[in-house]
């Protein structure tokens, strides 16, 4: 599993290039970049990098790049271990790769969201979903879509703070949380938001500790989710490797997201893996065995 994950991470930026227009490759990047706009949540620190070397005057002397940075756990595209809310839970560098990469649900609460920016995905939301769409399939890595991507980096309108200092941002019901919990076997789950739990939720982050408890990884500040269908794609999610971590920052994409681009990989058999990638795979294979 560890060597086709990593063979399908290292073919990205080949096809990528090769399509050369997003629309057209297989990939769907749902990771916002690290820079100086990067939000993390309210508090805690966000990204600052530090160019250490930028060019051929160094002890070297050829041309080289160079940085350091420093960045929250819990800043811009990220992933919550279940140890940032359940004691004794794994830490991050614990978490399982299986755990990590699974077919893709969105559930569309925009809607909602765009009539009550404290609106909160429900059981009842995610009935609805499987009435239109069949059973949310066992290893599912769940995406909440409330539409609160569009208004990121924007601090004051992705917080949207009162005059109280209360949070206002959609979350997912502590109801749906718990459903999720007794009904279904998910890998994870995730949202445009900041939060699992909603903004107003008093900080008792109590649909974080649900799921947390049960293993099921969180991903907050997930980008490109219009995009996406409601069904029928591959999430991977892989973090960086934080030993002792309670999150970290996380690179997210899909495959399978385009109707009219075949998918390279699906998690059901690997049946949708296309001839030519097929034999591509088969060569990277063997070009991994001999170094």
């Amino acid at each position: 599993m560890e060597r086709l994950i990593l063979l399908v991470i290292l073919n990205i930026g080949m096809i990528q290039s090769a399509s050369g227009n997003e629309n057209t490759s297989p990939y769907l990047d749902l990771t916002y970049s690290y820079n100086a706009d990067t939000l993390s949540w309210p508090g805690f620190i966000g990204f600052n990098q530090t160019i250490m070397i930028r060019g051929s005057d160094n002890q070297f002397g050829v041309y080289m790049e160079a940085n350091d940075f420093c960045v929250s756990e819990h800043a811009g595209t990220q992933i919550d271990a279940p140890a940032h809310f359940v004691q004794g839970r794994r830490r991050l560098g614990a978490v399982p790769l299986d755990n990590l990469i699974g077919p893709g649900v969105k559930v569309d609460i925009k809607a909602k969201a765009d009539a009550n920016s404290d609106a909160l995905l429900s059981a009842e939301d995610l009935e609805a979903w499987e009435e239109a769409n069949g059973p949310i399939p066992d290893g599912a890595i769940v995406l909440m879509y409330t539409g609160w991507g569009i208004k990121y980096p924007n601090k004051d309108t992705f917080w949207n703070i009162d005059v109280n200092g209360t949070l206002h941002f959609p979350g997912v019901g502590t109801d749906a949380a718990q459903w999720l919990v007794d009904n279904r076997k998910i890998n994870a789950i995730g949202t445009d938001g900041a939060s699992l739990d909603s903004g107003n939720s008093g900080g008792k982050f109590l649909s974080h500790r649900i799921l947390l408890a049960k293993d099921i990884v969180s991903l907050e500040y997930v980008a490109n989710l219009d995009k996406l269908p409601a069904k029928g794609f591959t999430v991977f999610a892989i973090p960086m490797k934080i030993e002792e971590g309670s999150g970290g920052p996380v690179r997210i994409f899909a495959t399978g997201w385009n109707p009219d681009v075949p998918n390279p990989f699906s998690i059901a058999g690997c049946s949708h893996i296309t001839p030519i990638f097929n034999v591509y795979l088969i060569a990277m294979a063997f070009a991994t065995l001999l170094f």
